[in-house]
């Protein structure tokens, strides 16, 4: 038989041989129906599942997109620089910030490597933290200078403090380094300066260098602030004795203090010196003393600096000693010898200035006494000559303050008088001097002039025509001369007012005056003598009255040729004359 008309007889007896399905078995069947369209639903709504977790990826990769941009945008308008590079330090992040402070713009940066970018001084820094950074270890604070091209390569580096970041992929591998820095550029420029002036001040007032004078200080408290080896040296104190001690009180004082001083007048001086530059008065070289460790005094001189901050408030104040040299020691004393010797003749000079007057008094008494009685009238001329010298003499006491005359700021007094009068007082004044040396007094005078009634200050007259005449009967020889010869020159100004050019030429015989005690007349010598400050006193003098003094030196003789202005009288009073 044929395999397949066998199959099918195969088939036939088994179906007429099968059994039929209990309730059970169709049960199960229906039961595994309805697994298996649950199935297929299944697999219906796993397909919507998937659809749907492919549009929630595509929206985070949307958001996702939309965080980088901003983060990116963020990071380029930074008011800090940021940086980032790879794994082979290629910069491929560089923001605004940092091409602003570099000159060195995005495009420029990007694709160069970051060790190019470095100053050669700190290569090898960054190139430490950039590897430790690649391997996971990120460091913090690092500083480092980058250099500058483009319009700000004449500025100098920059210099940056920087905290490495390590940038990873999703796998946590490190694929590149972020540096977020600080441009501390300034800040670091004002610490190198405040660096060098601090070892400045180090070097310069911490110096052993006997060139650096003794400096001490206090803060604006008044403790201690400053001690320098040279006034350690000079007054025997360290500096770690007196430091944190009161200035006033515990370094100087009068009892406990380390650096007494003698009194308690030289601290208060101290005080006050010290409170003056701490309210901001500088003070400059004011006299200074105390005593060593070792009990010996220090005179010196004191200047007192004050101390300042940025916003100019007074912290405290330095003070400097000044130590004068053997040499300046000895000229001090000089000084000070002067001083003492001129304090002396001073007080001598009141002291005759004041005595003086008593006997004056007594001689102005005792000619008013003669004036009651019956005189002669030689008798009254003389003692009218008397009582010219005697007004010479007071204005002469008062006199006390030369500056005024030597600066032309005295005040001349206006009276009427005769030049008669003016000369025979002058010339009696050198009488007995003239005489002693054997020495003719010659005046050669018109009667009209002697009788010429004038206005001016006739004491002060007086007193310039009798010093010259005192001078060159001085410097004229025994048995000389000395030949007066005054002029009158009337003149006109306005109508009502004449005036009267008065010349007065003294001529004495020998070789002159010397030519130092002339200087000295016209203030050209510093050191005068007695008969210098007259005779200048004499020329500012005629100065006030608009004149002049000239010396003419000739062969044999010599003349002061004396001139000055005067007013003119309404009437001429008659006199006597005895030359």
């Amino acid at each position: 038989m044929h395999p397949r008309s066998s199959f099918k007889a195969f088939l036939e007896v088994v179906k007429t041989r099968s059994l039929p399905w209990s309730d059970y078995e169709m049960d199960a069947i229906h039961s595994l129906q309805l697994i298996l369209r649950g199935s297929f639903n299944d697999v219906k709504k796993s397909e919507d599942l998937d659809s749907r977790v492919r549009s929630l990826r595509v929206q985070g990769m949307e958001e996702l997109q939309a965080v980088t941009n901003e983060m990116v945008r963020l990071i380029e308008t930074a008011t800090v620089p940021i940086l980032a590079v790879d794994v082979d330090g290629v910069i491929n992040g560089w923001n605004l910030k940092i091409a602003e402070l570099t000159g060195l713009s995005v495009d420029e940066a990007i694709g160069k490597h970051l060790l190019a970018l470095v100053e050669d001084s700190s290569v090898a820094q960054v190139r430490r933290m950039l590897l430790l950074a690649l391997q996971g270890t990120e460091e913090q604070n690092v500083e480092f200078q980058m250099k500058t091209c483009g319009d700000r390569g004449d500025d100098g580096p920059v210099v940056l403090v920087v905290n490495a970041c390590a940038s990873r992929d999703l796998n946590e591998k490190v694929v590149g380094v972020c540096f977020v820095a600080q441009d501390v550029t300034f800040h670091k420029s004002i610490m190198d300066k405040f660096t060098r002036i601090e070892g400045d001040y180090k070097s310069i007032v911490l110096s052993p260098n006997p060139l650096i004078p003794p400096i001490f200080g206090a803060d604006e408290f008044g403790w201690c602030s400053e001690w320098n080896p040279a006034m350690a040296k000079l007054s025997g104190w360290r500096r770690e004795e007196v430091m944190d001690k009161m200035l006033l009180g515990e370094v100087f004082g009068t009892n406990l203090a380390c650096c007494r001083v003698k009194n308690q007048d030289e601290f208060v001086n101290l005080s006050v010196v010290i409170n003056n530059a701490m309210t901001g008065h500088d003070i400059d070289k004011a006299r200074f003393s105390f005593i060593r460790r070792n009990g010996k005094p220090v005179e010196c001189l004191l200047s007192v600096s004050k101390k300042v901050d940025r916003e100019g408030a007074v912290t405290g104040v330095f003070c400097f000693l000044h130590i004068p040299s053997y040499e300046l020691q000895q000229i001090l004393h000089v000084q000070q010898l002067s001083e003492q010797s001129t304090a002396k003749r001073l007080k001598a000079l009141s002291y005759i200035r004041h005595a003086i007057r008593n006997p004056l008094s007594g001689v102005m008494y005792s000619r008013k006494l003669m004036e009651g009685t019956n005189l002669c009238d030689e008798q009254k001329r003389l003692l009218n000559t008397a009582d010219k010298c005697h007004l010479q003499l007071n204005r002469i006491l008062d006199d006390l303050d030369l500056d005024n005359i030597t600066d032309s700021s005295l005040e001349l007094e206006m009276t009427e008088f005769v030049l008669q009068d003016v000369m025979v007082t002058a010339i009696s004044q050198v009488m007995i001097a003239s005489a002693g040396k054997g020495i003719r007094i010659i005046h050669e005078a018109s009667d009209g002039f002697m009788n010429e009634g004038v206005y001016g200050d006739s004491v002060r007259l007086q007193q310039i025509v009798a010093d010259f005449l005192v001078v060159s009967v001085q410097f004229s020889p025994s048995g000389g001369q000395v030949e007066i010869a005054p002029n009158l020159v009337k003149g006109r100004l306005g109508e009502n007012l004449h005036l009267v050019h008065l010349e007065i030429r003294i001529t004495h015989t020998g070789s002159g005056v010397p030519e130092e005690l002339l200087a000295q007349m016209f203030g050209s010598e510093e050191e005068q003598t007695d008969e210098g400050v007259s005779l200048l006193v004499c020329w500012k003098l005629l100065k006030l009255m608009n004149g002049d003094v000239h010396y003419l030196r000739e062969a044999d003789k010599s003349a002061f040729i004396i001139s000055a202005e005067l007013a003119s009288a309404s009437k001429p009073r008659a006199t006597m004359n005895i030359f």
